[in-house]
C-alpha cells in the first residue's frame, strides 16, 4: 500500500492516503501552467462511521505563495465511511509554478455526533523538469 499511496496520515482511526501524479497534457509550461492529479483513499479503522463534511487545504505554490481553499465535501459528495471501509477520490491541483505542495484536513463527524479535523498529510508537487 506505502508504494500505491506513499502520503499517509492518520487522526482517530481514520486513515488519509494520498498519490499524486503530474498531468503534462493539461499542463502547459510556456504559459505557466502545471498541473497535478491527486488519489485520495480515505479508510475507516475506527469502530464507527464517519461523515466527511468539509475540507480544508492550504496549498503552496513554488513561490511560497499560500492559497487556502475551503469547501463543502469532495468531488461533490459527502461521504460516509464504514469502520473498515474505504472511499476513494481523484482530483486535481493547477499551479503557476513548477513545483509546490499541498496539505490540509477533512472536518469529520463520527456516528456519535463528535467531530474532528483528520489530517490530510502534506505532499509535494514536483514538475518534471526539476531535480528532486
Amino acid at each position: 500500500m506505502k508504494a500505491l499511496f506513499p502520503h499517509v496520515a492518520q487522526t482517530r482511526g481514520v486513515v488519509v492516503r494520498v498519490a499524486v501524479s503530474f498531468m503534462p497534457e493539461q499542463s502547459e509550461p510556456a504559459r505557466g501552467r502545471w498541473f497535478w492529479s491527486y488519489h485520495i483513499r480515505i479508510e475507516n479503522e475506527g469502530h464507527q462511521a464517519v461523515q466527511l463534511l468539509t475540507r480544508h487545504w492550504l496549498i503552496t505554490d513554488g513561490r511560497g505563495v499560500k492559497h487556502d481553499v475551503r469547501g463543502e465535501g469532495v468531488v461533490g459528495e459527502q461521504p460516509v465511511v464504514e469502520p473498515g471501509q474505504s472511499y476513494d477520490y481523484v482530483s486535481g491541483c493547477p499551479l503557476q509554478t513548477a513545483t509546490g505542495s499541498m496539505e490540509g484536513s477533512y472536518h469529520m463527524v463520527a456516528e456519535d455526533g463528535s467531530t474532528f479535523e483528520a489530517a490530510i498529510p502534506r505532499f509535494p508537487l514536483i514538475g518534471p523538469a526539476v531535480a528532486i
